[in-house]
């Protein structure tokens, strides 16, 4: 258990990217991290993308990320509600100015540019669809299954999950 001590927030929220969620969730667990679902609110049941429900854990109010390791979100249209939400994005930005792990797929960028200065000067990938909006945040575009950047994971889409799991677990240990 390479992971163990380890503790990792996975992000959710409604029209989630089902494997997005749930393989990096339990890739942690196997590693011996103890991930958990983090939402709004918890103990609510957030339907993804085809209603697969995942309840959350922790509403995001409730957390804070110096007590965790490791920040991971996901992406599908969840980011775009995610966002909306000041509890959410003051993780996103505590992760990334605490110098935390922080993996980012597909959509899961669009949090990364609500972060006040967290893409500037980074290079970063991601869904094509977002490119403009992380280069507008001063990121590095570059179409790649997984960019590392010091410890900055991203990813482009579901079948980049095992570039992407590697490298988060690599940067973890």
């Amino acid at each position: 258990m390479s992971l163990a001590g380890k503790k990792a927030i996975v992000l959710v929220d409604q029209l989630y990217q089902e494997l997005e969620v749930w393989y990096p969730l339990y890739r942690l667990r196997e590693e011996g991290a103890a991930a958990i679902l983090v939402g709004l609110e918890a103990g609510v049941s957030y339907p993804s993308k085809i209603g697969y429900p995942a309840v959350s854990d922790k509403a995001a109010a409730d957390v804070q990320m110096r007590d965790y390791d490791c920040l991971i979100i996901p992406g599908g249209y969840a980011p775009d509600h995610m966002r909306r939400h000041k509890a959410i994005n003051r993780i996103v930005a505590d992760a990334m100015h605490q110098d935390k792990v922080v993996a980012a797929i597909c959509h899961g960028g669009w949090m990364l540019c609500s972060a006040p200065g967290a893409l500037k000067g980074r290079k970063v990938t991601s869904f094509f669809a977002i490119r403009d909006d992380m280069e507008n945040a001063g990121a590095e575009w570059i179409d790649a299954e997984v960019v590392c950047d010091r410890r900055l994971i991203t990813s482009r889409k579901p079948d980049d999950l095992p570039a992407f799991m590697r490298a988060t677990i690599a940067a973890l240990r």
